[in-house]
């Protein structure tokens, strides 16, 4: 990786930043009221910021309910991208989520996204099944994934 990084739990204050990670990264973005209300009301939300001098460059999210984390979000800024940053950010929520009880964790990503699926497969997930018509923009599937943490 090589870059100074750090990571910290995600405030109110970052919000604009992370919309900013949202828009860039996908095509249905989430809202800031999504956000606030994840931050404010979801008491099994979990967020996190990649800062890099200063700037929020990622984020990534995450709902830990009893002994499962699932993710909602993950993110790098395109600039940022193919430096193994999302790797990193990966595996500061799986820190996190064990830290925090969980054993397993789940995701979906779109089946065409082939390196987002690389990524999580080097990092121990495996396929778990198929969501038809999961993305709204355009109905495209989601690979359903999942590892186990212990």
């Amino acid at each position: 990786m090589g870059m100074d990084i750090q990571f910290r739990s995600m405030t109110l204050n970052d919000i604009d930043a992370v919309l900013q990670v949202e828009r860039a990264s996908f095509t249905t973005p989430w809202s800031r009221e999504a956000f606030y209300n994840e931050l404010v009301h979801n008491r099994y939300a979990k967020y996190i910021v990649m800062v890099h001098r200063g700037r929020v460059i990622g984020y990534g999210g995450m709902w830990v309910v009893i002994d499962e984390a699932h993710i909602t979000n993950v993110a790098v800024l395109p600039e940022f991208r193919g430096k193994k940053l999302g790797e990193a950010l990966m595996r500061k929520l799986m820190e996190t989520a064990k830290q925090l009880g969980a054993v397993t964790m789940t995701l979906e990503v779109r089946v065409s996204n082939h390196v987002a699926q690389s990524l999580y497969r080097k990092l121990g997930f495996r396929n778990g099944g198929i969501r038809r018509q999961y993305y709204p923009d355009n109905l495209e599937d989601a690979l359903v994934m999942w590892v186990n943490l212990s």
